[in-house]
């Protein structure tokens, strides 16, 4: 059932019939994900990939008991819809077990705002300036319950991140600079995703969009969002939704949600910083690039104003010819069957003697 917040949702998402459905893929392991599906670099649901028994039994009980009075930090809003430029949202200690039982209720006898605030949690490392999160060590109680799927080589693993959600909580839109696979282990959740191809469009703040209402934009505030290419899935309880690097995505929990992030460094290890316990931090050498920029921003300062425009064009033209990628020859709106190895919007196998391997 669907949460208050969200009793009109299926008539929100009537207004975007412009959206594209991620496809859903049934029947995937190591061999196919790997061959078929990650070299596409698109998002994807997984369905039907063994997580372990936390389906059955990740009850709000369950995990009360099993997490104990653990003091965990967690954000807490006075309304669902969560802005992480605008901070809208407080940072609170709670017991574990507290934790849960709240993030389950819909409304509080005991509250720090309101008797209708949002909780939401995000496991940090037992260092949080220095680890990354990882279930097994901050939750060791539920480390038999979960299988991290095997779809990269272990030394890749950079952290698996447990989340917590009230239902109705909907998270900034952002993207992360590693691979990721979103486990949905409880409760309904809405994905709203965007290429890296559409950041023009965004209207970024470092890796966050300032776009808050996705649904709803402000057009006037934002006129070029309306460029961007939504993709869109619901996941179930049990499904895995890829999300490649860069990848912009929106979550809304359409119910009271239980899910854990597996993120891996799919580039060289030497590519990343190795003081980001978050992995949210642009590559090293993209890290350079933007210092760079800034400086010949500065440069660029000191011509007037029909020079610095004339440049700066100059410049455009020149990232463009030597860094932008070409269009991909298949587009994920409006492909065949056949061209997208079978996969259609709604839900596809792919048995891996269907698969042409990719050498």
């Amino acid at each position: 059932m669907l949460c208050a917040h969200n009793c009109d949702l299926i008539a929100v998402m009537m207004q975007h019939p412009e959206k594209v459905s991620v496809p859903v893929y049934t029947a995937v392991d190591r061999e196919i994900f790997l061959r078929a599906i990650y070299p596409r670099r698109s998002p994807a649901v997984l369905r039907g990939v063994s997580l372990g028994p936390c389906l059955d039994k990740w009850t709000v009980d369950y995990l009360r008991e099993k997490g104990g009075d653990r003091e965990v930090k967690v954000h807490v809003s006075p309304v669902p819809q969560m802005d992480f430029l605008r901070k809208n949202f407080l940072y609170r200690t709670l017991p574990f077990d507290v934790f849960v039982q709240r993030a389950a209720e819909t409304k509080h006898s005991d509250f720090f705002i309101s008797e209708e605030e949002s909780y939401y949690l995000r496991s940090l490392g037992d260092d949080p300036r220095r680890d990354p999160a990882d279930l097994r060590k901050q939750f060791p109680g539920l480390t038999e319950d979960f299988s991290i799927p095997e779809f990269f080589e272990p030394e890749q693993f950079f952290s698996c991140v447990f989340r917590i959600s009230s239902c109705g909580l909907q998270l900034w839109t952002h993207y992360d600079v590693m691979d990721n696979l979103l486990a949905q282990v409880s409760g309904r959740k809405r994905v709203v995703l965007y290429s890296p191809r559409d950041a023009e469009h965004l209207y970024l703040s470092g890796d966050k969009s300032e776009v808050l209402d996705i649904d709803s934009p402000d057009l006037k505030q934002y006129p070029k969002f309306a460029k961007a290419r939504r993709y869109e899935c619901v996941l179930e309880p049990g499904d895995l939704l890829f999300i490649p690097a860069l990848w912009f995505h929106n979550t809304l929990a359409l119910q009271f949600g239980i899910g854990v992030n597996v993120f891996w460094r799919h580039l060289k290890a030497e590519s990343y910083d190795k003081k980001d316990p978050y992995g949210n931090k642009d590559p090293v050498a993209a890290a350079r690039a933007m210092q760079v920029l800034e400086r010949a921003l500065h440069a660029l300062g000191e011509l007037p104003p029909d020079y610095r425009d004339f440049y700066a064009r100059r410049m455009v033209l020149r990232i463009q010819s030597c860094a932008y990628s070409p269009e991909p020859e298949v587009a994920a709106q409006g492909c065949s069957p056949t061209e997208t190895l079978t996969a259609s919007d709604t839900e596809t196998s792919l048995p891996s003697s269907q698969i042409s391997h990719q050498d």
